[in-house]
């Protein structure tokens, strides 16, 4: 029997007359970090929205965490909801909340604890995630890019999921806190047996962070394995990403760096 968590099958989406996923198949195995990648206008970010319920489907099914979110009843699927979280490109933190406010939210939602033991809670995320209560006083305006990931990591946390869905969760940090974010993601994932989607163009987040890589291309994923399979794929688009000169250059100095 597969012990995936995450089952897509023959999934089409698109929008008008452009078909951005056609056809496309993926599984997610339980505890793995699954590392997503493709060109620009690939269709990533649209197939972790649409697995998440944010986008409609044309054909194709979904099923999370056993269930199939097509069949699932409105309180089914809100159960399956609260089993996953989301760290959404540029961590989407509501401006006018403050990142303690932030982390609540979720719990507010779907939790009946008291404004104490909330607070407590979130407290103990932002510390989960390397933040402080002075931290968690600050609006979203106050707070580095890095810091800002953070908090929505947290927040992601709130409701103990799961599975996690990062959707390009280094962008835009420089590579110290880039480093430092994947360095975090990888010891969560291991304390808390978490599943990890990870959406990313972060060639060292592959290499360091992820367990097995999906690279999509022409609405299909068109590679899937870990780093080695990459490295070793035909495919034109696989071959220039994962054996291009950047490429190379990371595989050197990774190689060079101590263990």
């Amino acid at each position: 029997m597969s012990d995936a968590v995450i089952c897509v099958r023959d999934l089409v989406v698109g929008f008008g007359a452009h078909t951005v996923l056609d056809g496309l198949s993926l599984e997610v195995e339980a505890g793995e970090i699954l590392g997503l990648v493709g060109g620009s206008g690939s269709g990533k970010s649209v197939l972790l929205r649409t697995i998440i319920g944010l986008l409609p489907k044309r054909r194709g099914s979904i099923e999370v965490l056993g269930t199939d979110l097509d069949r699932a009843g409105e309180a089914q699927a809100r159960a399956v909801e609260r089993r996953w979280g989301v760290l959404f490109q540029q961590g989407a933190l509501f401006s006018s909340l403050t990142a303690m406010e932030n982390v609540e939210f979720p719990m507010r939602e779907y939790l009946g604890l008291s404004d104490r033991l909330r607070r407590e809670v979130a407290r103990a995320k932002l510390e989960m995630v390397g933040l402080t209560a002075v931290d968690g006083a600050k609006l979203p305006a106050e707070l580095s890019g890095g810091m800002t990931k953070r908090v929505a990591l947290a927040r992601a946390l709130a409701l103990d999921p799961e599975i996690v869905f990062l959707d390009e969760p280094t962008s835009g940090l420089d590579p110290i806190a880039a480093g430092d974010f994947d360095a975090l993601i990888r010891t969560l994932q291991q304390t808390l047996g978490l599943t990890v989607f990870m959406v990313t163009h972060d060639l060292e987040s592959l290499h360091t962070v992820a367990d097995r890589i999906a690279v999509l291309a022409d609405g299909k994923v068109v590679a899937d394995g870990p780093i080695a399979a990459m490295l070793a794929s035909e495919h034109p688009w696989v071959k220039r990403y994962f054996r291009g000169r950047r490429a190379q250059l990371l595989a050197e100095r990774l190689a060079q760096a101590p263990s």
